[in-house]
Protein backbone atom coordinates (compact mmCIF):
# COMPACT_ATOMS: atom_id res chain seq x y z
CA UNK A 1 0.00 0.00 0.00
CA UNK A 2 1.44 3.15 -1.32
CA UNK A 3 0.49 6.94 0.10
CA UNK A 4 3.11 8.90 -1.06
CA UNK A 5 4.11 12.79 0.48
CA UNK A 6 4.71 15.52 -1.51
CA UNK A 7 7.87 16.99 -1.34
CA UNK A 8 6.14 20.30 -0.19
CA UNK A 9 4.65 18.31 3.09
CA UNK A 10 8.45 16.52 3.90
CA UNK A 11 10.05 19.61 3.71
CA UNK A 12 7.32 21.93 6.11
CA UNK A 13 7.88 18.60 8.54
CA UNK A 14 11.81 19.30 8.22
CA UNK A 15 11.20 22.80 8.82
CA UNK A 16 8.84 22.19 11.58
CA UNK A 17 11.58 19.59 13.03
CA UNK A 18 14.21 22.16 12.92
CA UNK A 19 12.75 25.18 14.38
CA UNK A 20 11.60 22.68 17.42
CA UNK A 21 14.73 21.80 17.80
CA UNK A 22 16.37 24.78 18.13
CA UNK A 23 14.20 25.82 20.88
CA UNK A 24 14.84 22.25 22.76
CA UNK A 25 18.36 23.35 22.86
CA UNK A 26 18.16 26.74 23.49
CA UNK A 27 16.38 25.41 26.89
CA UNK A 28 18.54 23.11 28.03
CA UNK A 29 21.99 24.82 27.40
CA UNK A 30 20.99 28.01 28.34
CA UNK A 31 22.01 28.70 32.26
CA UNK A 32 18.45 30.18 32.93
CA UNK A 33 16.71 26.96 31.93
CA UNK A 34 19.03 24.23 31.53
CA UNK A 35 19.65 21.08 33.91
CA UNK A 36 23.02 21.03 35.86
CA UNK A 37 23.68 17.73 33.33
CA UNK A 38 23.62 19.34 30.01
CA UNK A 39 25.34 22.76 31.23
CA UNK A 40 27.93 20.65 32.82
CA UNK A 41 28.36 18.72 29.76
CA UNK A 42 28.12 21.27 27.43
CA UNK A 43 31.09 23.19 29.26
CA UNK A 44 33.41 19.88 29.53
CA UNK A 45 32.73 19.47 25.71
CA UNK A 46 34.11 22.67 25.09
CA UNK A 47 31.63 24.04 22.61
CA UNK A 48 27.96 25.17 22.80
CA UNK A 49 24.90 23.80 21.44
CA UNK A 50 22.98 26.90 20.96
CA UNK A 51 25.57 27.88 19.04
CA UNK A 52 26.24 24.85 16.30
CA UNK A 53 23.58 23.27 16.49
CA UNK A 54 20.58 24.95 13.66
CA UNK A 55 18.66 22.16 12.49
CA UNK A 56 18.33 17.97 12.96
CA UNK A 57 21.07 17.68 10.35
CA UNK A 58 23.76 19.23 13.13
CA UNK A 59 22.69 16.66 15.93
CA UNK A 60 25.10 14.36 14.49
CA UNK A 61 27.65 16.91 16.48
CA UNK A 62 26.48 15.07 19.67
CA UNK A 63 28.06 11.33 20.37
CA UNK A 64 25.40 8.95 21.37
CA UNK A 65 23.67 9.26 24.86
CA UNK A 66 24.78 6.53 26.98
CA UNK A 67 22.02 4.69 28.89
CA UNK A 68 24.20 4.55 31.75
CA UNK A 69 23.70 8.26 32.54
CA UNK A 70 20.66 7.20 33.25
CA UNK A 71 21.60 4.97 36.31
CA UNK A 72 24.06 6.77 36.81
CA UNK A 73 23.07 9.85 37.67
CA UNK A 74 20.79 11.50 40.51
CA UNK A 75 17.68 12.58 38.83
CA UNK A 76 17.59 15.98 40.10
CA UNK A 77 21.06 16.50 38.01
CA UNK A 78 18.54 16.43 34.87
CA UNK A 79 15.89 18.82 36.16
CA UNK A 80 15.82 22.46 34.29
CA UNK A 81 16.37 25.20 35.83
CA UNK A 82 13.01 26.89 35.77
CA UNK A 83 11.84 23.56 37.65
CA UNK A 84 14.13 23.36 40.38
CA UNK A 85 12.37 21.89 43.30
CA UNK A 86 9.23 21.17 41.35
CA UNK A 87 7.96 17.38 42.01
CA UNK A 88 8.60 15.02 39.35
CA UNK A 89 7.41 11.70 38.44
CA UNK A 90 9.97 8.69 38.32
CA UNK A 91 9.72 6.18 35.11
CA UNK A 92 11.81 2.75 35.03
CA UNK A 93 12.57 0.74 32.22
CA UNK A 94 14.79 -2.41 31.63
CA UNK A 95 16.70 -4.14 34.45
CA UNK A 96 16.02 -7.29 36.15
CA UNK A 97 18.80 -6.85 38.45
CA UNK A 98 21.03 -3.58 39.35
CA UNK A 99 19.97 0.13 39.34
CA UNK A 100 17.25 0.58 36.17
CA UNK A 101 17.72 3.13 33.92
CA UNK A 102 15.28 6.04 34.71
CA UNK A 103 13.97 9.26 33.25
CA UNK A 104 12.16 11.59 35.31
CA UNK A 105 9.28 13.54 33.66
CA UNK A 106 5.90 15.47 34.81
CA UNK A 107 3.51 16.15 31.16
CA UNK A 108 5.39 14.25 28.44
CA UNK A 109 3.44 11.36 28.51
CA UNK A 110 0.04 13.34 28.56
CA UNK A 111 0.96 15.10 25.86
CA UNK A 112 2.22 12.18 23.89
CA UNK A 113 -0.76 9.99 24.62
CA UNK A 114 -3.04 12.83 23.58
CA UNK A 115 -1.71 13.22 20.46
CA UNK A 116 -2.09 9.39 19.93
CA UNK A 117 -5.96 9.67 20.95
CA UNK A 118 -6.73 12.02 17.87
CA UNK A 119 -6.06 9.48 15.48
CA UNK A 120 -7.91 6.55 17.46
CA UNK A 121 -10.90 5.43 15.02
CA UNK A 122 -14.10 6.19 17.84
CA UNK A 123 -16.22 3.27 16.52
CA UNK A 124 -13.69 1.05 17.82
CA UNK A 125 -12.28 2.91 20.72
CA UNK A 126 -15.46 4.84 21.83
CA UNK A 127 -15.45 8.14 24.05
CA UNK A 128 -16.19 7.03 27.11
CA UNK A 129 -15.49 3.70 27.01
CA UNK A 130 -13.29 1.89 29.65
CA UNK A 131 -9.97 0.65 28.91
CA UNK A 132 -8.20 -2.89 30.32
CA UNK A 133 -4.70 -2.60 31.10
CA UNK A 134 -2.98 -5.51 30.76
CA UNK A 135 0.64 -4.77 30.64
CA UNK A 136 3.56 -3.67 32.79
CA UNK A 137 2.43 -1.85 35.86
CA UNK A 138 4.76 -0.74 38.86
CA UNK A 139 7.07 1.97 37.86
CA UNK A 140 6.92 2.00 34.00
CA UNK A 141 5.59 4.79 32.12
CA UNK A 142 3.04 2.90 30.70
CA UNK A 143 0.86 2.56 33.79
CA UNK A 144 0.14 6.30 34.20
CA UNK A 145 -0.15 6.53 30.45
CA UNK A 146 -2.78 4.53 29.78
CA UNK A 147 -4.63 5.08 32.28
CA UNK A 148 -4.47 8.87 31.48
CA UNK A 149 -5.62 8.06 27.53
CA UNK A 150 -8.73 6.43 29.14
CA UNK A 151 -9.41 9.48 31.34
CA UNK A 152 -8.94 12.06 28.48
CA UNK A 153 -11.37 9.89 26.16
CA UNK A 154 -13.61 10.21 29.00
CA UNK A 155 -13.66 6.26 30.40
CA UNK A 156 -11.63 4.92 33.54
CA UNK A 157 -9.15 2.63 33.59
CA UNK A 158 -8.36 -1.01 34.60
CA UNK A 159 -5.37 -2.33 35.46
CA UNK A 160 -3.57 -5.79 36.75
CA UNK A 161 -0.26 -6.47 38.36
CA UNK A 162 2.22 -7.81 36.58
CA UNK A 163 5.98 -7.30 36.63
CA UNK A 164 7.59 -7.91 33.42
CA UNK A 165 10.84 -8.21 35.76
CA UNK A 166 10.19 -10.83 37.22
CA UNK A 167 9.51 -13.21 33.88
CA UNK A 168 12.58 -12.41 32.61
CA UNK A 169 14.31 -13.81 35.17
CA UNK A 170 12.05 -16.88 35.24
CA UNK A 171 13.45 -17.27 31.33
CA UNK A 172 16.82 -16.34 32.33
CA UNK A 173 16.40 -19.02 35.13
CA UNK A 174 14.91 -21.38 32.40
CA UNK A 175 11.98 -21.75 34.98
CA UNK A 176 9.57 -22.03 32.02
CA UNK A 177 7.08 -23.68 33.86
CA UNK A 178 7.17 -20.48 36.25
CA UNK A 179 7.35 -18.18 33.58
CA UNK A 180 3.67 -19.92 31.69
CA UNK A 181 2.41 -19.99 35.66
CA UNK A 182 2.70 -16.30 35.99
CA UNK A 183 1.15 -15.53 32.55
CA UNK A 184 -1.50 -17.10 33.01
CA UNK A 185 -1.91 -15.70 36.72
CA UNK A 186 -1.92 -11.90 34.73
CA UNK A 187 -4.30 -12.87 32.59
CA UNK A 188 -6.79 -14.88 34.62
CA UNK A 189 -7.28 -11.22 36.29
CA UNK A 190 -7.83 -9.73 33.00
CA UNK A 191 -10.47 -12.42 32.39
CA UNK A 192 -12.17 -11.89 35.61
CA UNK A 193 -12.60 -8.10 35.05
CA UNK A 194 -14.08 -8.57 31.49
CA UNK A 195 -16.03 -10.97 32.56
CA UNK A 196 -17.51 -8.45 35.42
CA UNK A 197 -17.36 -4.73 33.98
CA UNK A 198 -18.48 -3.45 31.37
CA UNK A 199 -14.99 -2.73 28.92
CA UNK A 200 -14.37 -1.53 25.28
CA UNK A 201 -10.86 -0.79 24.91
CA UNK A 202 -7.95 -2.57 25.76
CA UNK A 203 -4.05 -2.50 26.00
CA UNK A 204 -1.71 -5.40 25.67
CA UNK A 205 1.46 -7.27 24.46
CA UNK A 206 0.73 -9.73 21.73
CA UNK A 207 1.56 -12.72 23.43
CA UNK A 208 -0.67 -11.65 26.83
CA UNK A 209 -3.03 -10.61 24.12
CA UNK A 210 -2.80 -14.62 22.77
CA UNK A 211 -2.77 -15.95 26.27
CA UNK A 212 -5.70 -14.31 27.12
CA UNK A 213 -7.83 -15.74 24.55
CA UNK A 214 -7.02 -19.09 25.37
CA UNK A 215 -8.98 -17.90 28.43
CA UNK A 216 -12.39 -15.74 26.75
CA UNK A 217 -13.09 -14.92 23.17
CA UNK A 218 -12.02 -10.92 23.48
CA UNK A 219 -14.40 -9.52 21.04
CA UNK A 220 -17.17 -11.65 22.87
CA UNK A 221 -16.28 -9.60 25.89
CA UNK A 222 -16.72 -6.44 24.52
CA UNK A 223 -13.71 -5.59 23.25
CA UNK A 224 -13.64 -3.35 20.43
CA UNK A 225 -10.67 -1.84 20.08
CA UNK A 226 -6.87 -3.21 21.18
CA UNK A 227 -4.00 -0.89 21.57
CA UNK A 228 -1.00 -3.38 21.15
CA UNK A 229 2.60 -2.43 21.94
CA UNK A 230 5.95 -4.87 22.48
CA UNK A 231 9.21 -4.63 21.00
CA UNK A 232 8.71 -7.56 18.11
CA UNK A 233 5.46 -7.46 16.29
CA UNK A 234 6.47 -9.90 12.87
CA UNK A 235 3.56 -9.89 10.32
CA UNK A 236 2.07 -13.23 11.53
CA UNK A 237 2.24 -12.13 15.06
CA UNK A 238 -0.33 -9.44 13.67
CA UNK A 239 -2.02 -11.72 11.28
CA UNK A 240 -2.99 -14.00 13.89
CA UNK A 241 -3.73 -11.14 16.58
CA UNK A 242 -6.22 -9.43 13.52
CA UNK A 243 -7.96 -13.04 12.14
CA UNK A 244 -7.91 -15.44 14.58
CA UNK A 245 -7.86 -13.40 18.02
CA UNK A 246 -9.80 -11.04 17.24
CA UNK A 247 -11.52 -12.37 14.34
CA UNK A 248 -11.52 -9.52 12.48
CA UNK A 249 -14.16 -7.85 14.85
CA UNK A 250 -12.26 -5.21 17.34
CA UNK A 251 -9.71 -2.73 15.25
CA UNK A 252 -5.99 -4.00 16.38
CA UNK A 253 -3.46 -0.70 16.67
CA UNK A 254 0.20 -1.59 16.90
CA UNK A 255 2.66 0.69 18.51
CA UNK A 256 6.31 1.54 18.99
CA UNK A 257 7.21 2.64 22.29
CA UNK A 258 9.14 3.19 25.67
CA UNK A 259 10.14 4.85 28.40
CA UNK A 260 12.95 6.83 26.71
CA UNK A 261 10.42 8.18 23.35
CA UNK A 262 6.55 7.95 24.50
CA UNK A 263 5.10 6.15 20.98
CA UNK A 264 5.55 6.06 17.67
CA UNK A 265 2.13 5.53 15.60
CA UNK A 266 2.06 2.58 12.61
CA UNK A 267 0.72 3.05 9.56
CA UNK A 268 -2.94 1.38 8.55
CA UNK A 269 -2.20 -2.40 8.70
CA UNK A 270 -4.03 -4.90 5.99
CA UNK A 271 -3.91 -8.03 4.35
CA UNK A 272 -2.75 -6.27 1.17
CA UNK A 273 0.19 -5.05 2.94
CA UNK A 274 0.99 -8.85 4.29
CA UNK A 275 0.43 -7.12 7.50
CA UNK A 276 3.96 -5.48 7.66
CA UNK A 277 4.30 -2.65 10.39
CA UNK A 278 6.03 0.48 9.58
CA UNK A 279 6.25 3.00 12.63
CA UNK A 280 6.69 6.56 12.48
CA UNK A 281 8.24 9.17 15.57
CA UNK A 282 6.14 11.22 16.97
CA UNK A 283 8.04 14.18 15.36
CA UNK A 284 9.01 17.12 16.25
CA UNK A 285 8.97 15.71 19.77
CA UNK A 286 11.35 12.56 18.81
CA UNK A 287 12.97 11.45 15.65
CA UNK A 288 13.73 8.02 14.80
CA UNK A 289 16.98 7.28 11.99
CA UNK A 290 17.67 3.44 10.49
CA UNK A 291 21.29 3.87 10.86
CA UNK A 292 24.56 1.63 9.78
CA UNK A 293 25.53 -0.11 12.51
CA UNK A 294 29.30 0.47 11.98
CA UNK A 295 28.92 3.79 10.86
CA UNK A 296 26.26 5.46 12.56
CA UNK A 297 27.05 8.87 11.43
CA UNK A 298 24.87 7.34 8.15
CA UNK A 299 21.24 6.34 7.11
CA UNK A 300 20.72 3.41 5.57
CA UNK A 301 19.21 3.29 2.26
CA UNK A 302 15.34 2.88 2.10
CA UNK A 303 14.16 -0.41 2.25
CA UNK A 304 17.29 -1.53 3.84
CA UNK A 305 17.86 -2.84 7.14
CA UNK A 306 19.80 -0.79 10.46
CA UNK A 307 19.76 -0.29 13.92
CA UNK A 308 17.51 2.18 15.01
CA UNK A 309 18.47 6.04 16.79
CA UNK A 310 16.48 7.66 19.14
CA UNK A 311 16.54 11.46 19.52
CA UNK A 312 13.81 12.77 21.94
CA UNK A 313 13.45 16.48 22.16
CA UNK A 314 11.31 18.00 24.74
CA UNK A 315 11.24 20.57 27.56
CA UNK A 316 11.12 17.62 29.86
CA UNK A 317 14.15 15.50 28.23
CA UNK A 318 16.45 15.77 25.82
CA UNK A 319 18.01 12.53 24.63
CA UNK A 320 20.07 12.69 21.12
CA UNK A 321 21.33 9.76 19.21
CA UNK A 322 20.43 7.23 21.57
CA UNK A 323 21.16 3.46 19.85
CA UNK A 324 18.27 1.30 20.15
CA UNK A 325 18.61 -2.31 20.98
CA UNK A 326 16.73 -2.71 17.82
CA UNK A 327 17.04 -3.17 14.21
CA UNK A 328 14.47 -2.02 11.58
CA UNK A 329 13.83 -1.37 7.77
CA UNK A 330 13.71 2.08 6.69
CA UNK A 331 10.94 3.25 5.16
CA UNK A 332 9.73 6.39 3.08
CA UNK A 333 7.12 9.12 4.37
CA UNK A 334 3.44 7.79 4.23
CA UNK A 335 0.53 9.26 4.39
CA UNK A 336 0.01 12.09 7.56
CA UNK A 337 3.56 11.24 8.02
CA UNK A 338 5.84 13.66 6.49
CA UNK A 339 9.15 11.97 7.53
CA UNK A 340 10.88 8.54 7.86
CA UNK A 341 9.55 5.27 9.02
CA UNK A 342 10.46 2.31 10.53
CA UNK A 343 9.27 -1.10 9.85
CA UNK A 344 9.58 -4.92 10.37
CA UNK A 345 11.39 -3.51 14.39
CA UNK A 346 13.50 -6.08 15.81
CA UNK A 347 16.36 -7.15 18.38
CA UNK A 348 19.34 -5.72 17.23
CA UNK A 349 21.19 -8.57 15.82
CA UNK A 350 17.92 -10.73 16.11
CA UNK A 351 18.85 -13.27 13.71
CA UNK A 352 22.52 -14.07 15.77
CA UNK A 353 21.75 -13.52 18.83
CA UNK A 354 18.78 -14.55 21.62
CA UNK A 355 17.22 -11.34 23.43
CA UNK A 356 14.77 -12.45 26.45
CA UNK A 357 11.31 -10.61 25.64
CA UNK A 358 9.31 -11.83 28.30
CA UNK A 359 5.65 -11.26 27.86
CA UNK A 360 6.36 -8.76 25.53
Amino acid sequence: MSEPVSQERIDAAKAQLDNHLVDVINWHFSPETGSPFWLEWAKNAGWDPREEVKSADDLIKFPHFQDEWLRDEQNERWVPKQWTGRPFVVFETGGTTGMPKQRIGWDDHKFDYEEFSDHLDDEFFPKGGNWLMLGPTGPRRLRLAIEHLANHRGGSCYHVDLDPRWVKRLIADKDFEAAKKYKRHCVEQAAVILKHRKISCLFTTPLLLEALDELINVPDAGIKGVFCGGTQMTPQTVRFSVEEVLDNRAQFVPTYGNTLMGLACSRPISAADKYSITYHAPQPRAVLRVVNPDQTEETVPYGEWGRVELTTLTKEFFMPRFLERDEAIRREPFGRFAWDGVAEVRPFGALSSTTIEGVY
